[in-house]
């Protein structure tokens, strides 16, 4: 029997083709955002000295293009439109011919703390986790997702969860702090998923 190859058209090809998409976008963003690093410079400060000379400590056409792109795909990247909204299926249906439904999600969202980097990356009570960094189902407990946590204090983690009612899944850009007011660096209450076993707060 020969190999089929998937259809363009199917769920799986087409979100792999955003995954593609927004990939890429992330990418030129982090490239952008190094241009105004290295300029010492933001979003925000002037190009001109206080004469309405340009500046000459940074390279000031640089610097407007990296603003320009980062002005048209602010971040976090715009996101991936569901099935009947002008784009694919959910961008986790990575796998050829697998679907959204099929992703087995491995952890519940129990709460999460006003001002924490969990609420501004937008997670919400009851979502359920299908993918966390590099991690997805089957997760024995908690701890594969404290770890990635750990070691990624200050760095965007992608995160992907189904909402309740919602078939499509949801992308999410969740950066791990310290220091924002309340306890641990995401400021939200896991509980793995279909599993009786203590809660853990992150």
């Amino acid at each position: 029997m020969g190999y089929t190859l998937p259809s363009p058209d199917s769920p799986a090809e087409r979100a792999r083709a955003l995954m593609e998409r927004k990939d890429a976008l992330e990418a030129e963003l982090e490239a952008q955002g190094s241009i105004l690093k290295v300029n010492n410079t933001d979003m925000r400060q002037p190009l001109v000295d206080s004469e309405g000379f340009p500046r000459n400590d940074l390279d000031v056409w640089a610097v407007r293009h990296a603003r320009a792109l980062e002005t048209v795909y602010p971040r976090p990247p715009p996101p991936v439109p569901a099935e009947g909204e002008g784009g694919g299926s959910a961008i986790a249906a990575v796998g050829a011919g697998e679907t959204p439904a099929e992703i087995l999600p491995f952890a519940r969202v129990n709460g999460v703390a006003p001002g924490s980097p969990a609420a501004d990356a937008g997670l919400r009570r009851e979502d359920l986790v299908v993918k966390f960094g590099g991690l997805r189902h089957p997760q024995p407990d908690l701890q594969p997702l404290a770890a990635v946590v750990a070691e990624n204090e200050n760095k965007v983690i992608s995160v992907l969860v189904r909402r309740p009612g919602a078939e499509a899944l949801t992308a999410l850009r969740l950066t791990p702090r310290h220091g924002w007011g309340g306890r641990g660096s995401l400021g939200c209450h896991l509980v793995p998923h279909n599993i009786t076993t203590p809660p853990t707060t992150h």
